[in-house]
């Protein structure tokens, strides 16, 4: 580590620390003056390793940005392709900004009484761009944390969608209340007009000009691809690229009619694909090494995936809030203590049922898990018997 990036990093510790902000900034102006994006992310990374959580990260990590925008707004760049992945992320930025933008006069008013009903179908709209952060925690932060251990910091703008998603869906429960106060409306809708304009902020300052010196272009070609698994919030739907996934992401090109011989029964590769993705179920496969080996492609998935996940580790695959529980089952199952575990959640009017179960082989020793998600309402409905003749 080069004495820039130590100083950097003392600068940033001493804001968490509350030290003297003027005499932190004098000292270390040089550096302060000259960070690019890369950096930054080597920054935080190296934070991470310290031992610093990404919650406590996210007390400061806006006054680290105001202080640094200069030198990140200066940094030069190459604008991403017309019409490509990073340029469509783009767009929707700028539609988004000028939703908000456009809304600031019904939210000045300060009439919510009269507004409440606008206001509400307002943050209900704001919640689609849900769909793109979704593309930047599966699609985007999978290939660059692929490509440079220091792009593990991305767990903190992950922090920082989740928190506006718990705003957004905060400020609607507050709109559907009618005791909820004035007050307390125009507080809620101020947090989410500042956490929307500083995402857009860091993705446009820090992320996007990372991700366009580490990745190529026929890797963008591929996320473009992967983009459209996902919506395109406040633009209209892009056309696709006349070209082939399964081009862009395997080396090779493996012969349909392959047989996978069991003791069981034989299939072709195309035919083990077909009843993979045929069960009406989400499968998900982590590898003895933690890392996203496979997932099936159903069709109505429950939960979003892209190909870049494939051979990501799965604690990235998490929210960092979560990202304990995940590890205290696949501990579990190494250990031998467990060999399944079940969950259930309800989402967007889904009861979901989430199963986790241990593949071992032969010999008992740990190959994996295997996630398995599944709609179940229908099947809590079920009563009686229908039989096979009925």
């Amino acid at each position: 580590m080069d004495k820039k990036i130590e100083n950097l990093i003392a600068f940033c510790q001493g804001i968490y620390n509350k030290e003297n902000g003027k005499m932190l900034y004098e000292k270390y102006l040089k550096e302060i003056e000259s960070i690019t994006p890369q950096e930054l992310f080597l920054i935080e990374n190296e934070q991470l390793k310290m031992g610093m959580t990404t919650a406590q990260m996210l007390t400061f990590v806006d006054k680290l940005v105001n202080v640094f925008h200069k030198s990140l707004s200066s940094y030069s760049w190459d604008r991403p392709k017309e019409k490509g992945f990073l340029y469509f992320l783009m767009e929707e930025n700028k539609a988004l900004l000028k939703m908000l933008d456009d809304f600031k006069d019904i939210i000045k008013s300060k009439n919510i009484v009269e507004n409440r009903g606008k206001i509400y179908d307002f943050v209900i709209m704001l919640y689609e761009y849900n769909e793109h952060l979704l593309k930047l925690e599966n699609i985007l932060f999978p290939y660059m944390e692929k490509k440079m251990e220091r792009y593990e910091g991305l767990k903190i703008m992950w922090s920082l969608h989740d928190d506006t998603r718990k705003d957004l869906k905060r400020a609607i429960k507050m709109l559907e209340d009618k005791k909820t106060s004035d007050k307390e409306i125009n507080i809620a809708i101020g947090q989410i007009y500042f956490k929307l304009n500083g995402l857009v902020q860091k993705q446009e300052l820090i992320m996007f000009p990372a991700a366009t010196k580490i990745i190529l272009e026929e890797e963008f070609e591929a996320m473009h691809l992967q983009s459209f698994d996902f919506g395109f919030p406040f633009i209209e739907k892009p056309d696709k690229l006349k070209i082939s996934l399964k081009k862009l992401v395997i080396s090779n090109d493996i012969d349909d009619k392959a047989v996978f011989k069991t003791e069981t029964g034989n299939l072709t590769y195309k035919q083990v694909e077909l009843l993979i993705n045929t069960l009406p179920v989400d499968v998900t496969f982590v590898d003895e090494n933690d890392k996203v080996a496979f997932f099936s492609r159903p069709k109505d998935r429950i939960f979003p995936r892209s190909a870049a996940v494939i051979g990501r580790d799965v604690r990235n695959c998490h929210p960092p809030e979560s990202v304990h529980v995940v590890e205290e089952i696949m501990d579990s199952f190494k250990s031998g203590e467990k060999n399944s575990a079940s969950f259930w959640i309800k989402m967007k009017g889904m009861f979901i049922l989430i199963q986790y179960f241990a593949l071992k082989d032969e010999k008992g020793v740990y190959k994996g898990t295997l996630e398995v998600s599944q709609e179940i309402s229908e099947i809590k409905r079920l009563k009686g018997e229908k039989r096979l003749l009925d």
